[in-house]
């Protein structure tokens, strides 16, 4: 019963006292939406050929060698992609949209944050785009 004295007013005290409400896992990630990301990177013959690796490694299995979302695992995992040679399919999509994509994921796309420098994804987002017919 003493102990009870001694701890019930400590634990009225932190109840009470105001608190920061929590961050939601959306705003804890989510980069502001007043500063829009641009690409910062300007590429050269190295950094895309390091791109292409990555590409060729981590994406093409489902996005097709060559952008056109035809990769071998479409079919198994039964997905709809996006056919990146044609140039509608991503006009409409910012840099800073598809950098995020690729650096959080989405739906059954695996983050590459872990995987990749900020630079490297960066390159990505300028090969992806490489692959719209002209």
């Amino acid at each position: 019963m003493l102990k009870l004295l001694f701890v019930l007013p400590a634990l009225l005290l932190f109840a009470l006292l105001p608190q920061e409400p929590a961050a939601t896992p959306a705003q804890a990630t989510a980069p502001d939406a007043a500063v829009p990301l641009t690409n910062p990177v300007k590429p050269t013959p190295e950094s895309q050929a390091h791109a292409k690796t990555m590409y060729k490694y981590d994406c093409a299995v489902c996005h097709g060698a060559g952008g056109d979302g035809k990769g071998e695992l479409v079919a198994d995992m039964n997905l709809k992609l996006k056919d990146w040679t044609d140039p509608a399919a991503l006009k409409d999509i910012p840099d800073g949209t598809l950098f995020t994509i690729i650096k959080d994921g989405k739906g059954q796309m695996p983050a590459e944050a872990d995987r990749a420098k900020p630079n490297d994804l960066w390159n990505m987002v300028i090969l992806v785009r490489s692959f719209a017919k002209k």
